[in-house]
C-alpha cells in the first residue's frame, strides 16, 4: 500500500462527513444559544469589556484545544498540556527576565521547552509501550514540580520586557482601526488554528495522523514508520502548549509556576464538544474553536450571573460525558 492510502477510511464515507458537520453544526447552535441566553439573563454580559474578557480566556483555551486536537486525532490524549503551558510560560521568564535575553528568544525558548516535553511524552508512549494516559499523567505531575523549583515557586514578573504585553492583552488592530479593540492573543488563536488546519488537512503530516487514529496497525503494516509519527504528533502538541503558555503569561504579565492544573480538562472538553472522536481517525480545528468559545462562555456567563465557581467544574465534567456519549452515538449510527 502507498502513502495516498493512507488518508482516513472513514473521510471517503458519505456519513462520516455528515455526522463530523452535524456534530461541528450542533456546537455553533449552542453557542448562539449560550450567547443569547447569558445576554437575556445576566445584563453586564454583553459589555464590550467582558466580550473580551472572554475573547482572552478562548485564546488561552483554544490554543490549548488546538494543541490536544492532534493527539486526540491520532488515538491519543495529553492530560500534561495545562502544566506544560505553565513551564514554558516558566521558561521564558527565565530567559527574559533572569537572562536579560531579546523578545525572539524568550518565545522560541518557550516553543522549544514544549516541543521537547512533548517529545518526550512521544517516546515513552511509542517506545516504552506506555498507555498515554499514564504517560501524560506522569509529565502533568514533572511539569508541574519542574515550574515550581525553576522559579523557586514565585511568579516571575515581564515588567522589564514591555513588548511582552503585545503577545495577547495589547490589540495591534486597534491601532488601525481605532475602538475595535481585540487582543493580539485572539488574533494569534486564530492565526494558529489555520496553520494546523492546513497542516491536518493538506499535509503528509496530517494524512499518517489521521491513520494513526483510524487504523494504527495498518498504518504500521502500510510501511509509517508509527513511532516516529507519535514522537512528531506529542512534540507538536508540547510546542502549540507552549504557545498558550505565552499568550497566558502575557495576559498575567507573570509566569505563575503554581497555575495549570485543571486546563487540560477545558482544552479536551473544547475538542470533544468540537467534534473530534476520543476513538482516534476524526475531527477538526475549526470545531476545537468553537468549543472552545463554547465552554469560555459558559464559565464566563456563570461568573456573571454569580453562580459558584465550583459548579463550573461540575459543568465542564457533565460536558464531557454528555459529549462523548453523542460521539459514541454518531459513531454507531455511522
Amino acid at each position: 500500500m502507498t502513502d495516498t492510502t493512507l488518508a482516513p477510511a472513514q473521510a471517503d464515507k458519505p456519513g462520516f462527513l455528515t455526522t463530523s458537520a452535524l456534530q461541528k453544526a450542533v456546537a455553533f447552535v449552542v453557542l448562539i444559544a449560550l450567547l443569547a441566553f447569558f445576554s437575556i439573563f445576566a445584563p453586564n454580559f454583553a459589555a464590550w469589556n467582558n466580550m473580551v474578557n472572554i475573547m482572552q480566556a478562548t485564546a488561552v483555551n483554544g490554543v490549548l484545544g488546538v494543541a490536544v486536537t492532534f493527539v486526540i486525532i491520532s488515538a491519543g490524549i495529553d492530560l500534561s498540556v495545562g502544566t506544560m503551558m505553565t513551564l514554558t510560560a516558566v521558561v521564558a521568564g527565565i530567559i527574559l527576565t533572569n537572562l536579560g535575553m531579546p523578545l525572539p528568544l524568550g518565545i522560541l525558548g518557550a516553543m522549544a521547552a514544549g516541543a521537547a516535553m512533548g517529545a518526550v511524552n512521544g517516546v515513552v508512549i511509542s517506545k516504552l509501550k506506555i498507555p498515554p494516559f499514564i504517560a501524560t499523567l506522569g509529565m502533568m505531575q514533572i511539569s508541574r514540580g519542574l515550574a515550581l523549583v525553576i522559579s523557586g515557586a514565585k511568579p516571575i514578573y515581564f515588567n522589564s520586557t514591555p513588548g511582552y504585553q503585545f503577545i495577547s492583552p495589547e490589540s495591534s488592530i486597534s491601532l488601525l482601526i481605532p475602538g475595535l479593540e481585540i487582543p493580539n492573543g485572539v488574533l494569534v488563536m486564530f492565526g494558529v488554528a489555520f496553520i494546523a488546519s492546513i497542516v491536518l488537512t493538506r499535509t503528509l503530516l496530517g494524512r499518517y495522523i489521521f491513520a494513526l487514529g483510524s487504523n494504527e496497525e495498518a498504518a504500521r503494516l502500510s510501511g509509517v514508520n508509527v513511532d516516529f509519527w507519535k514522537i512528531v504528533t506529542y512534540a507538536i502538541c508540547g510546542m502549540i502548549a507552549g504557545i498558550a503558555g505565552l499568550l497566558i503569561s502575557s495576559r498575567l504579565n507573570s509566569a505563575q509556576p503554581a497555575l495549570g492544573l485543571g486546563y487540560e480538562l477545558d482544552a479536551i472538553a473544547a475538542v470533544v464538544i468540537g467534534g473530534t472522536s476520543l476513538s482516534g481517525g476524526r475531527g477538526t480545528v475549526l470545531g476545537t474553536i468553537i468549543g472552545a468559545f463554547i465552554m469560555s462562555v459558559l464559565t464566563n456567563g456563570l461568573r456573571v450571573m454569580g453562580v459558584q465557581e465550583e459548579w463550573k467544574i461540575v459543568i465542564t465534567g457533565l460536558i464531557i460525558i454528555v459529549a462523548v456519549f453523542v460521539d459514541i452515538v454518531l459513531r454507531k449510527k455511522t
